[in-house]
């Protein structure tokens, strides 16, 4: 059985990821790509679905586990009767991809025993497995191999590997777990310890460039970690998390595969980097973009595969029983053809944020906006699946309407500051009425007078923590008496336990059965909000809470349940992460409240 979603930490090469428990299984792993087929599934099934262990094979007293400081090294300290042992485990950057585990004895003696059990395409392929020496042994299926070395003599069993060892204090074990095409000859062994160094040298000179930002400097350097280790280096796209099919409701059938580069979490993940200084992520990612959307603006994509593919067909896997039992586990998203309006805000407010932040405007940026915003301006007033990507009949969701309003408003604004020809100038005037028409109808349609408050769709009732980006985006300042109403709304109706449900999916017909957990990143904006409303001591208190969800190693999942106090959800979530460093960032201008995106 798979662990608690709290006890995994991340491995991550900025290809691909890891997840590895507390007693030191390594319970899913994707190669060569975050969104290739897993050959450790355990996490959505069984052992026998594929993981790999390193542990003690005696009682364990005290487990306790950190990152390297500054880095994606993660170190497990094992505490037993005889002695101290710490697991330190990687995965290497740089060419191929590779898993380093060392086991290093640091007090007395401790046995360990290593479980191999490699299982393909997402534990349903069992490999043919040959031995070559008593310490290196081959998997192969396929197109694909694995390379197992260790220190230590290996024996078959079960379709599993096994091997037993001991070490004493001062003495390094190093296993190596390597991924190559099965058609070429076995690469050359990894040098571990060399490996090792490499690897903290590269999230050194990453996490350091991290700014002070005042008590929440470590936290945020973590989320920062966490980010750049769910971005897929060759390209720059952004996975919205690692894994897919965590459920969002323990027993039920909301889960969903998150390993795929969505515009919206994407885009919010440049806005972050960009707020701390990580131009080079945030034009590698605004390259992404540009080669991912470029073509028909009718068939922009909310989410693209992690080189920009369009095709992203979700299935059912019938052989994993998924985790805790929530079936069923899904692959691809079937969401990716979805018209969800608020995207086209969410990177238009990007890209212009980018050349405020100093980054060259590249040329194809203002040829895709012509034909973009025309597109926009023909469909904002149309009905779309929403920011939470409703599989029920489209509706008219008073969020996607206000950021259809933000990217009018950016591109008005941009124009308006750099024309210089009668042609510029009509055009952000021209942009600019488009606005001021979305604003009134938002106005009219979105907001319910006799509750005092915006709602989720038009001539609805129903609440949505989007509607906090009504103040975050500046389409209303946080003082509006309107604003003022839908937060009071939304603290009484959305909250519990003191989180933020993103909306009452138990009352709400979004084409899923079941109800889920209060999502993480909502509670993020309604302490920003507190921030621009001037109640700071509230914004603390919220932001001090989410963070102590985090888990031993500082990582957050998409949602989290309250009642049993346990996280929920595909894990580590990039929008919880971005959360984290917004609000730190707000909280931190302590001479200057927090502002809207429009005047940050």
């Amino acid at each position: 059985m798979a662990a608690l979603i709290e006890d995994y930490a991340l491995l991550g090469n900025c290809k691909t990821a890891a997840l590895v428990a507390r007693d030191g299984s390594l319970d899913w792993l994707c190669f060569p790509r975050f969104d290739s087929p897993a050959c450790f599934a355990a996490l959505l099934g069984e052992t026998d679905n594929g993981r790999w262990k390193i542990a003690p094979s005696q009682e364990v007293r005290h487990v306790q586990r950190r990152y390297l400081d500054g880095t994606l090294i993660l170190q497990t300290q094992f505490e037993t009767d005889t002695g101290r042992a710490r697991l330190i485990e990687f995965m290497p950057m740089g060419a191929g991809n590779h898993v380093v585990r060392i086991v290093e004895g640091l007090e007395g003696e401790v046995k360990f025993a290593m479980d191999l059990t490699i299982r393909f395409d997402y534990g349903s392929s069992v490999p043919w497995v040959e031995k070559h020496d008593p310490h290196t042994l081959t998997a192969v299926a396929g197109p694909e191999m694995l390379v197992l070395r260790t220190p230590s003599a290996l024996e078959a069993m079960d379709h599993h590997t096994t091997s037993h060892f001991r070490v004493e204090s001062g003495q390094r074990r190093v296993f190596t777990l390597s991924h190559q095409p099965s058609n070429e000859p076995i690469a050359e062994a990894l040098d571990g310890e060399g490996a090792l160094k490499e690897a903290e040298a590269f999230w050194l000179e990453f996490s350091n460039r991290c700014p002070d930002v005042g008590p929440w400097t470590e936290q945020v350097k973590r989320s920062l970690i966490t980010l750049k280790a769910m971005t897929y280096l060759p390209t720059g796209g952004i996975v919205a998390a690692v894994t897919t099919s965590l459920p969002e409701q323990i027993g039920g059938e909301r889960n969903w595969d998150y390993r795929f580069c969505w515009l919206r979490d994407a885009t919010m993940t440049l806005l972050a980097f960009m707020n701390l200084g990580y131009f080079e992520e945030a034009n590698a990612w605004r390259a992404w973009l540009m080669r991912s959307v470029a073509g028909n603006p009718e068939q922009i994509q909310i989410m693209y595969g992690l080189g920009g593919e369009r095709r992203l067909p979700e299935l059912e896997l019938s052989w994993l029983k998924g985790y805790e039992g929530s079936g069923p586990v899904r692959i691809g998203n079937g969401a990716a053809t979805q018209m969800q309006l608020d995207v086209y805000g969410e990177v238009a407010d990007a890209m212009i944020q980018a050349v405020k932040g100093g980054l060259p405007r590249p040329p194809r940026s203002v040829a895709i906006s012509k034909v973009i915003m025309p597109f926009l301006e023909e469909v904002w007033h149309k009905p779309d699946q929403g920011i939470w990507e409703i599989r029920s009949e489209p509706r008219h969701f008073t969020h996607s309407k206000v950021m259809a309003w933000v990217a009018f408003d950016r591109n008005a604004s941009l124009i308006e500051q750099s024309a210089k020809t009668a042609e510029e100038r009509e055009l952000a005037r021209h942009y600019r009425g488009v606005a001021d028409q979305i604003h009134a109808d938002v106005c009219e349609h979105g907001f319910d007078a006799q509750m005092g408050s915006f709602v989720q769709t038009y001539g609805g009732k129903e609440l949505d923590a989007s509607l906090l980006q009504i103040a975050l985006t500046g389409f209303l300042p946080a003082n509006d008496p309107r604003v003022i109403g839908t937060v009071a709304h939304i603290e009484r109706k959305l909250m519990q336990n003191g989180l933020l449900l993103r909306y009452d999916s138990e009352r709400s017909d979004d084409g899923v059965s079941g109800h889920e957990g209060t999502f993480l990143v909502c509670s993020f904006w309604l302490a920003d909000v507190y921030v621009l409303l001037g109640r700071e001591a509230e914004a603390r208190q919220l932001f001090d809470r989410l963070c102590g969800l985090c888990n031993d190693v500082g990582l957050l999942s998409e949602q989290y349940d309250s009642r049993s106090q346990r996280m929920l959800g595909n894990f580590p979530q990039a929008f919880s992460h971005i959360g984290i460093i917004n609000t730190a960032l707000n909280l931190h201008r302590v001479e200057c409240p927090a502002k809207s995106r429009s005047e940050a």
